[in-house]
């Protein structure tokens, strides 16, 4: 890593994203002797609150904060710096890590810490579910129940997904679904609803072809039927949908309401059971370090 003009550099780090061994304050600190910039690592503890976080901004008034963790520990952060213009980077450190990889980030830490220090950033828009800032993917139905499965499993990573998607699938029934998106009334019978910010779930599975963080609208991907085939396809072969199982709209905005209470999780966080649904887009919320030369 070349020296470059000096920054000011905020980590927050999450010790408890993905069971992962790395000591990241040493790695971190280890990785910056000899170069000028000024760091602050702070990190989260049960005791933490968004307010002693925003007061360490606040004080250390940071140029960008790196977020040291996976995807709830990203949303955490984010929600702090939507429209302040701070640049936002992920060192992964989760089980999942679907925004990283959204982004392109390096899974490699020292990769990771060059990108989080010479990336451009790129401004995307985020989607407000509720009162949930949504960074990456929200769903009701079939995957929200499998979250609240995999939580039990022993295994993780994909296979662990494979497991409790095996057993959600001959247990949950399909929803009746009223969506509210461009205007028009949809009335579905579905496995799963997905508000799609991004393209990949963190396991892997392409949810949403069409997906693309810089534009002005996000995608509602209404699965009828779930099936072994329309797995594998998500999972593997990343090949066309059929459309008689699989329905995909885009907008900015859209409201669900469900007949009975359904399985609800935001950016992989489990968030128990809802009836009804608001989204919508914040355009140009927040500016992500990727990786590239800065112009």
């Amino acid at each position: 890593m070349q020296n470059r003009a000096a920054l000011k550099m905020l980590f927050i780090i999450n010790p408890g994203s993905g069971n992962n061994p790395t000591d990241w304050p040493t790695l971190i600190t280890d990785h910056f002797k000899g170069h000028s910039h000024i760091l602050k690592i702070y990190q989260l503890d049960d005791k933490c609150t968004t307010d002693m976080i925003k007061a360490t901004m606040e004080q250390f008034k940071p140029d960008r904060i790196i977020a040291v963790g996976g995807d709830g520990t990203v949303k955490l952060v984010a929600a702090m710096l939507v429209n302040t213009g701070i640049p936002l980077g992920i060192l992964p450190a989760g089980s999942a890590n679907g925004m990283a990889k959204e982004l392109g980030i390096p899974t490699e830490a020292v990769a990771a810490l060059d990108t989080a220090v010479g990336g451009s950033t790129v401004c995307i828009h985020l989607v407000k579910i509720n009162d949930e800032l949504c960074i990456h993917l929200a769903d009701i139905g079939f995957n929200a129940f499998v979250i609240k499965k995999f939580e039990t499993e022993a295994s993780r990573g994909m296979w662990g997904y494979i497991k409790a998607a095996w057993k959600v699938l001959w247990e949950q029934p399909r929803m009746q679904v009223d969506i509210k998106v461009n205007g028009k009334l949809i009335k579905r019978s579905a496995a799963m609803v997905v508000i799609a910010n991004a393209t990949k779930y963190g396991s892997g599975a392409l949810i949403n072809p069409d997906g693309n963080l810089q534009d002005d609208v996000f995608e509602v991907i209404v699965v009828k039927k779930i099936s072994l085939a329309e797995l594998y396809k998500m999972m593997v072969t990343h090949l066309s949908y059929n459309p008689a199982k699989t329905e995909v709209y885009q907008t900015s905005s859209l409201t669900i309401a469900s007949r009975v209470k359904a399985h609800f999780q935001v950016d992989g966080e489990y968030l128990g059971k809802v009836t009804h649904l608001d989204a919508r887009i914040l355009p140009a919320a927040i500016n992500m370090i990727v990786p590239g030369e800065t112009a």
